[in-house]
């Protein structure tokens, strides 16, 4: 049996081992797919990431596809029941490292686009695809380059659906129409080393800040909104101490990270957490990471045109979440549009045995093409 024309693209991409920031040939077979239906192409390379920037038409809307060609690692192989970047089908399953993050949703898209420019050569407005090979890593010189290099030159999306696996029990049950901010703090608070039998000749760093960390942990920074769950405190790190017994620490060193929502912004919780660290009266240094702003697209017609294509398809609406990580969404969102996230079921994604259903792409393709058609049909 012959295979669909998704189905054969996400095996092709499945096949390239494209573990961040490698792109293993991916994005080219794409490149090559949209030169093919009048796509003007520009290929930025920063550093060592390969992002391209493809367009078909100049009029607005400007509507966007974002994704990823890279993929996190496969991990032990002796757990994969398939080789990983061997794609293969096992019942009904399409299995392979990146199959649901996010190679089958980069396959849907490039199918959809070219099943609907022959159906709607002269569309409306244009369609871009924004594609990077720096999503699982760093994130330094990948779609965040590529919207400021668009920016600077004042070209801007209006409406995008980035691929990321979205939904949680069948494809299509969840669009995420935002993401939460998230903003990591490496707070070190200075003590004074000494011997734990002469406390008095010391200053220790972590009974210092205990008051500090208890009421940070315990501070209800929001309440949340009707699309967000209240923001978020937690430490994943901390250190202190030479390993020896009788050694008080000269310094600890505790990171934390907040996952915001749209209450509050980067501003707002450093003031709060250096008001709370002050009155404590600590002695320390704190270093910031922005790992992206919330964003929400609670309203518009690219909304409207998402949720009516998985209603096509499904028979039924999706929940409109913000739950998760963030993602690449949130450097496209500061240009001012319309984002949501729309892809496959995201319960194998980072797992060994990764996968999705065959019928799924076939699915989500259906849903994309009838999102531009929403959107862009004459």
């Amino acid at each position: 049996m012959t295979d669909s024309p998704t189905l054969a693209l996400a095996k092709d991409l499945i096949s390239r081992q494209s573990v961040t920031p490698e792109d293993a040939g991916c994005q080219q077979v794409m490149i090559e797919r949209l030169k093919a239906l009048g796509f003007e192409i520009e290929v930025m390379v920063f550093e060592d990431t390969t992002n391209f920037w493809a367009r078909r038409g100049s009029e607005s809307p400007l509507f966007a596809f974002a994704g990823h060609t890279d993929v996190v690692p496969a991990g032990n192989l002796d757990h994969w029941h398939t080789a990983p970047f061997e794609p293969t089908i096992v019942d009904g399953f399409l299995y392979g490292r990146g199959a649901a993050d996010m190679k089958g949703s980069l396959a849907s898209m490039v199918v959809a686009v070219e099943q609907f420019i022959t159906d709607h050569p002269n569309h409306k407005g244009s369609i871009g695809f924004l594609i990077t090979s720096d999503e699982e890593g760093p994130f330094i010189n990948g779609t965040v380059r590529v919207v400021e290099a668009l920016m600077a030159r004042g070209e801007n999306i209006d409406m995008c659906i980035v691929g990321e696996p979205s939904s949680t029990e069948v494809v299509g049950d969840v669009v995420k129409n935002g993401r939460r901010g998230s903003i990591t703090g490496d707070l070190t608070v200075k003590g004074i080393q000494g011997h734990v039998a002469y406390p008095h000749l010391a200053k220790n760093p972590v009974h210092q800040s205990l008051l500090a960390i208890h009421e940070l942990a315990t501070t209800e920074w929001d309440q949340g909104n009707d699309y967000f769950p209240p923001t978020s405190f937690q430490i994943p790190n901390v250190h202190a101490g030479t390993g020896a017994s009788n050694v008080i620490p000269g310094e600890f060193k505790i990171q934390f990270n907040l996952r915001f929502s749209t209450e509050l912004n980067n501003e707002t919780i450093m003031a709060r957490i250096n008001d709370i660290l002050a009155k404590h009266d600590l002695d320390y240094d704190l270093h910031w990471t922005f790992n992206g702003d919330p964003f929400l697209t609670d309203t518009g017609a690219l909304l409207d045109a998402v949720v009516g294509a998985v209603d096509n398809v499904n028979q039924t609406k999706p929940a409109l979440l913000t739950t998760g990580g963030t993602s690449d969404g949130r450097f496209i969102a500061r240009m001012g549009g319309q984002v949501v996230e729309l892809g496959p079921v995201n319960a194998t994604i980072h797992k060994v045995n990764e996968c999705v259903k065959v019928a799924d792409l076939e699915k989500l393709t259906a849903m994309y093409q009838k999102n531009l058609e929403n959107l862009l049909a004459q």
